[in-house]
């Protein structure tokens, strides 16, 4: 890749240097004016990503940071519209578009493929950025206001309303958030991280106006902001537009002014502090007791990677010391999840302890981290554990991730805190001399000992929480607000009553006006590329056939072994996730499960196991299903992955019981913690359960259902051992007949080591027996209907409706998968979002099981938000719509459609969909579909399916909404 050093002359080059790891060169230059830095990455790839990240120091937990995040992006000086940032949304083709907010920074990302996009988004975000009108009524809809429960009568009740206010008491209603909360609280004694950068509920109506604007004015500046890019667009170009648009108006901030972040005031000895967190019920082994340290700076990168080898040697897998202990001990359910390292912040923390422990055992808990860290500091390390993390190390920075994030974002983030704190982004992002050095360093069998003495026993800024289930603070707290507001209600004179009336519906107006979108910029269908790509691969014939992809792995191989899913009895369904789960956390053969973790960790980046199952194409009832076993590593390692992977598959042990018994307790606890962050997905799981067989299973599998199960399965293993005994019996037949089954195997890999790949690979797996059951994996079909609320300990409601629809290639679909995105655009977002205050709201349509679905999150309404659902369908059956509204909701599918992922997840996604029986033709005709359908289409489609008569209600909500849901007749379920 050439290393050019272009610019604009309005900016300095400081420096630049090729990473090999990742194939990127990164380039570092600075704004001569302002100061304001430029990191770009420059790659070959063409999804281009744009953020810039802005140090963002509240003093307080009234949600400054984040409420101005979310204000910043309703209108600015060139795009004075309402909502330019979800307007945007409906008029790109953008891979990603956000905005984020850490504990010390402010951070607005965006990529796209298509370069019109990508400077139309940049156009948008920068004048959001720097120019923002922060209109007071944007800061009423966004951050808190006061309004009367019947909004134009002030004698009703007095109420606080706002999306921030309701999205923290949905995010402060996970115990996980309130327990980082309260630990950061009592770290980090005196600086920003003391406080809840989103906002503590009981705060966030402290903050007024006047303190927005003075936070933007202090904090969105260039001279406190960094410009991060990534892709194929040269530096000097970008540059050209941030002078242009932004920089050329602004000098640089006195030093005085600059914003800093002092570290901690260091404890002189340990502090220990109890606190709780509203539960529906005590239980007696309810406690969470975590302990903490305060250590360096994330910044320097010495201490940083010293940081990270030493929580990757403690906790990284159930072979590590202090993991191993955790998980073994009789003092909790499960290692807590905030175990591990936080180096995102200025001063880094490490964190480890348990959950489900009983509130006066905290002191053993304590007792039994501290007595273990000195036992391995005594003991020492094997040499072969220490250098499989730095194998781990080595994969991780490798790796060409997926996921939700675009590659480039994930390589931006990576290096933004230490942009934002003035450290070396380059060495940050440039693993490979730390690693090398790391290597010489571990060689001395005292140096991980000695990390331990150091940065943890040594280190008297050590905090240790208790914290434990109290049944009576959520109705504390909801009586609390009560009282402020009647007191407020009390004080206000009429004037002051008006002042709140007229407010509201200046809000509603304000809410209601149709702005003028055609000074946003656009893409139009026209932009739309016209084929879906194709993925070169070959099929390698013989008794295990083989697909190989050649993709740009950067040096890793991912590899496969896909079984056809047999039929199973109704026992052997119920638990096929738990034996997917737990099957590469078992024993091998001779081997307990404590020697395979180490064996995985050695020669490739783990083992999982998961299941893709999908209806066919001609009948939603009708499944194919395919058991997976994955893993990857580094191309020399290839041939040792092959043989785990082989070895995982026909020698798993069942008979580990004990070990059964902590992954059952482990699994319940993730699975508790999933309600508030996942609970919108929950409420339309439970929604769409009686559509189809597969959905009522996904529903017993990942559903609250599902939830439910995992903790009685854990309650009834504590009663009687012998209930996993039982499981690892059904878990040894459903694998006798996974080893009866047809199997192929999935490679991606880079095109130059195929030849050796491929001969590894074939060489481990000549002597696998292939299988040959032909039976067929099925479920029992369903057509029933469902009015379920699921009550649980939260803040806030998730809300939805399912409506049974068309299927497969039937010519509704591609109306339905359109309709989703046009009743949001048009409809849900005004109604669930900005008037009802819930974070989000939506429809979407489920092509795996013909579903339609409505739904709400962190929403605080309930039935209103069931009865604006409904107000939204008479909206688009008899309201006139425009075709621009039409192709903005095409767009968004198309968008999503078109999305790209890593190089090895896209082959993966390919091949799969080939699997289910979904071809290149297939999906290019469903996508011509997609660009022709007609508002009278969308019309006829509403009209057809979305009935009272096939409606399906769910709801996941508060348990103090008991009464109000048996009156309207709900199924009462809780966990």
């Amino acid at each position: 890749m050439a290393n050019s050093t272009a610019h604009h002359p309005a900016f300095m080059f400081l420096r630049s240097e090729y990473i090999d790891a990742l194939n990127v060169t990164v380039q570092e230059f600075e704004h001569t004016v302002t100061g304001a830095k430029h990191f770009h990455i420059a790659s070959e790839n063409d999804e281009n990503v744009f953020l810039v990240g802005l140090k963002t120091v509240p003093m307080d937990s009234c949600g400054v940071a984040h409420i101005l995040e979310h204000t910043v992006l309703c209108g600015s000086e060139r795009f004075p519209v309402r909502d330019p940032f979800f307007m945007m949304i409906r008029r790109s083709l953008n891979t990603f578009m956000n905005a984020f907010t850490s504990s010390d920074w402010t951070a607005y990302p965006f990529a796209s493929k298509n370069k019109k996009d990508f400077n139309n988004l940049l156009d948008v975000y920068l004048d959001a950025v720097f120019f923002s009108r922060l209109d007071e009524l944007d800061f009423s809809q966004e951050g808190h206001r006061l309004e009367f429960a019947e909004p134009d009568n002030a004698e009703s009740e007095l109420t606080f309303k706002g999306v921030v206010f309701n999205e923290m008491k949905g995010a402060m209603s996970s115990t996980t958030s309130v327990l980082w909360q309260t630990l950061t609280k009592y770290l980090f004694p005196n600086n920003t991280y003391h406080f809840n950068s989103g906002g503590e509920p009981t705060d966030i109506p402290d903050l007024s106006y006047q303190d927005l604007l003075a936070f933007y004015r202090t904090h969105y500046h260039p001279s406190n902001a960094v410009f991060m890019t990534f892709g194929d667009i040269p530096a000097e170009t970008l540059q050209a537009e941030f002078e242009a648009k932004v920089l050329n108006r602004f000098e640089r901030l006195p030093v005085e002014d600059q914003v800093s972040v002092p570290n901690a005031k260091r404890y002189f000895s340990p502090v220990r502090v109890e606190e709780g967190y509203a539960a529906d019920e005590v239980k007696e082994d309810g406690s969470h007791v975590v302990v903490g340290w305060l250590l360096g700076e994330s910044t320097d990168l010495n201490q940083q990677f010293e940081a990270q080898l030493l929580s990757s040697v403690l906790l990284d897998n159930s072979a590590s010391p202090l993991l191993r202990v955790l998980e073994n001990s009789d003092l909790g359910r499960a290692p807590s999840p905030m175990c591990g390292l936080e180096d995102s912040n200025k001063e880094m923390s490490f964190m480890c302890g348990l959950e489900g422990v009983k509130r006066e055992d905290a002191p053993k808990v304590e007792a039994l981290v501290l007595s273990t860290l000195e036992s391995i500091a005594e003991k020492g390390v094997p040499q072969d554990m220490v250098d499989a993390m730095l194998h781990q190390l080595e994969l991780s920075q490798r790796e060409i991730g997926g996921g939700s994030y675009p590659y480039g974002l994930q390589l931006i983030l990576a290096g933004l805190s230490t942009a934002v704190h003035a450290g070396d982004v380059i060495a940050q992002l440039d693993l490979d001399p730390v690693i090398n050095a790391m290597r010489e360093k571990v060689q001395d069998q005292d140096y991980i000992p000695n990390l331990i003495k150091t940065l943890l026993l040594s280190n008297a800024h050590r905090v240790t929480l208790t914290l434990s289930p109290d049944a009576a603070l959520e109705a504390r707290r909801n009586q609390a607000e009560k009282d402020r507001l009647s007191k407020i209600k009390a004080a206000l004179s009429d004037v002051e009553k008006q002042q709140i009336i007229a407010r509201s519906a200046a809000l509603k107006a304000r809410q209601s006006q149709v702005d003028d979108m055609s000074i946003l910029p656009k893409v139009g269908l026209e932009d739309v590329p016209a084929r879906l790509p194709e993925y070169e691969h070959e099929k390698v014939a013989g008794e295990l056939p083989i697909t190989f992809y050649p993709q740009g792995t950067n040096g890793l191989v991912y590899q496969q072994l896909v079984v056809d899913l047999p039929a199973l009895d109704e026992e052997e369904t119920e638990h096929l996730p738990l034996f997917s789960s737990m099957m590469t956390e078992l024993g091998i053969g001779g081997a307990d499960y404590l020697a395979v973790q180490e064996r995985q960790a050695q020669v490739c980046g783990g083992l999982g196991a998961s299941n893709s199952i999908r209806a066919t194409i001609e009948d939603r009832q009708a499944l194919n299903g395919y058991f997976i076993l994955s893993s990857k590593a580094l191309v020399p390692n290839v041939k040792a992955m092959s043989e785990l992977l082989k070895d995982t598959m026909l020698n798993v042990r069942f008979d580990e019981v004990s070990r059964v018994k902590e992954l059952v307790a482990q699994r319940r606890a993730r699975r508790e913690q999933s309600i508030t962050g996942q609970g919108h997905s929950l409420a339309m799981t439970a929604a769409s359960s009686a559509i189809s067989g597969l959905a009522a299973q996904q529903e017993k599998w990942s559903g609250m259902s599902g939830i439910r199960a995992a903790i009685a399965l854990d309650d009834a293993i504590k009663a009687d051992i012998k209930t996993a005994e039982n499981i690892l019996a059904i878990f040894k037949r459903l694998h006798e007949k996974l080893l009866q089954a047809n199997k192929q195997l999935l490679l991606v890999a880079e095109p130059q080591h195929e030849a050796t790949v491929l001969q590894e690979v074939q060489s481990v797996f000549a002597d696998l027996p292939v299988g040959s059951a032909q039976t067929k994996f099925a479920m029992s079909a369903v057509d029933a209907k469902v009015n379920v609320a699921w009550l649980t300990s939260t803040q806030v409601s998730f809300c939805s409706k399912a409506f049974r629809t068309a299927y497969g290639d039937h010519p509704d679909v591609a109306a339905l998968t359109v309709l989703g995105g046009f009743l949001r655009n048009g409809f849900l977002h005004r109604a669930i979002r900005e008037q009802g205050g819930a974070y989000g709201g939506g429809a979407t349509f489920d092509g795996s099981t013909g579903s339609f679905r409505f739904y709400s999150y962190r929403d605080p309404r309930l039935t209103e938000t069931l009865s604006d659902f409904d107000a939204s369908i008479e909206w688009v059956l008899n309201e006139t719509h425009t075709e621009e509204a039409l192709e903005e909701a095409i767009l968004g599918v198309i968008g999503s459609m078109d999305k790209p992922g890593s190089p090895a997840g896209e082959a993966q996604s390919d091949f799969y969909v080939y699997l289910h029986g979904r071809s290149l033709a297939y999906r290019e005709a469903f996508r011509a579909k997609i660009l022709a359908v007609t508002i009278e289409q969308l019309k006829q489609v509403a009209r057809t399916y979305l009935t009272k008569e096939n409606e399906n209600i769910a709801v996941v909500t508060s348990t103090s909404k008991r009464g109000e849901l048996e009156a309207l007749g709900f199924d009462i379920q809780t966990l």
